[in-house]
């Protein structure tokens, strides 16, 4: 690792002084962190951490991957902004080997996820009107319950978490909200005003819960029999995490419309994608969306250098591979402080028996060996490591994780 940037201040005190400037919309771990690399982190005593949270899948390819800041550099020393009043160099290629990568046909720069679904929606919206007829201001979208897709005014309008939408009222309209893997549920919801149907295909923030085998390929059945859409947020569970480029490959299904993110900006710069067919984001003409800093050239080389390390294959095969090793060790748990857990790839939701802590109970002890995960809800932590995560790595995890519920 580098050298962090020096400061004379402790882990406490730096602590300290963030809560009189900073908003409190974040409730973290204890632990200031200065440097990184690969899977593991270092805070400002030199303690270290491994890192088995990857910032919510954005750091899917470990900290400062050397291909990605390589990449970085080279851009920084160019060009880094433009804007979209202009041309750059390096947009077309990104845009065209994203839409490789994901077999599509057009792409929609943007940056955050959340920006990335607010997007989706406007362009399934207009979808609506423009090809299906659906009445002036009439689209309605379905949407599962449990669901999370960012914290935008319309993206809470829609959630069934009352921590998210509590005091941020009046709400967008044009939502359907139904159980998530229930299919004669959706189906009853979609009427002749329907969208799209947008969903996660595993639901991460929930606590990495995966639907029925059949599930997908069901919600693609029946969105191109009743005529609307079928948007996936793949913005957690994309890019290599569950040992498939996209998630909904486990299924062979293939969306109209899928939200990218997180690890499409390599850990380094915010990135986010809009990829479908020409035939939906093809209804957007210049002037009714955009963004300054969606597309911008820094971004693109970064994505453009993501997109090239999945082309290989590599990352989707470390991730099934290891996964096998995440849910053998997960299963050795079970009846052991584990009272069950869902995994797919690198994604593992455990439920940790709620006698022995809250989930943000287990994930402060487990930093204090070493170890940085998060909660979801409840007595739920999520594991995500990076997909550079080592055999050993992973292993000297799941017995610090033993270790804490069984000491």
């Amino acid at each position: 690792m580098t050298a962090p940037a020096r400061t004379d201040r402790g882990s406490e005190e730096l602590i300290r002084a963030e809560e009189p400037v900073l908003a409190h919309n974040y409730h973290p771990l204890p632990v200031v962190v200065a440097r990184a690399e690969g899977a593991w982190v270092e805070d400002v005593e030199g303690r270290r951490y491994l890192d088995m949270l990857a910032g919510y899948s954005a750091l899917n390819f470990g900290h400062r991957h050397p291909a990605l800041i390589e990449a970085a550099h080279r851009q920084l020393d160019r060009l880094t902004l433009t804007s979209r009043a202009f041309h750059n160099d390096r947009l077309a290629g990104f845009a065209e080997r994203l839409a490789a990568l994901t077999g599509t046909d057009m792409v929609l720069p943007m940056n955050t996820g959340a920006e990335a679904v607010e997007s989706g929606i406007k362009v399934a919206r207009k979808w609506a009107y423009d090809v299906k007829g659906v009445p002036a201001d009439r689209a309605t979208i379905v949407v599962a319950a449990d669901n999370f897709h960012g914290r935008t005014t319309t993206i809470v309008s829609f959630s069934t978490d009352e921590t998210a939408r509590c005091g941020f009222g009046p709400f967008t309209p044009g939502f359907r909200i139904v159980p998530y893997n229930d299919l004669a549920a959706l189906e009853a919801a979609v009427d002749e005003t329907t969208a799209a149907v947008l969903i996660e295909p595993i639901q991460g923030e929930a606590g990495v819960l995966i639907p029925d085998d059949g599930y997908l390929a069901g919600v693609r059945e029946l969105t191109r029999r009743k005529g609307c859409l079928f948007v996936a947020d793949e913005i957690q569970s994309g890019l290599g995490r569950t040992g498939h480029t996209l998630a909904v490959e486990h299924e062979s299904v293939v969306p109209d419309v899928v939200l990218l993110g997180k690890a499409l900006g390599g850990g380094i710069v915010p990135v986010s994608a809009v990829v479908g067919s020409r035939e939906v984001l093809g209804v957007l003409h210049p002037g009714e969306h955009g963004s300054t800093f969606g597309g911008n050239p820094l971004a693109a080389a970064v994505g453009t250098a993501v997109v090239e390390l999945l082309e290989t294959g590599e990352f989707q095969r470390r991730a099934a591979e290891l996964g096998a090793v995440l849910r053998e060790g997960l299963a050795g748990l079970v009846g052991r402080g584990v009272v069950g857990f869902r995994a797919r790839g690198l994604w593992a939701g455990v439920d940790v028996d709620p006698a022995l802590g809250s989930g943000r109970e287990i994930s402060e002890r487990l930093m204090r060996e070493g170890i940085l995960v998060k909660d979801t809800h409840g007595s739920t932590i999520r594991l995500a490591p990076p997909l550079t995560v080592t055999a050993e790595e992973l292993a000297g995890a799941l017995g610090t994780l033993e270790k804490v519920l069984t000491s």
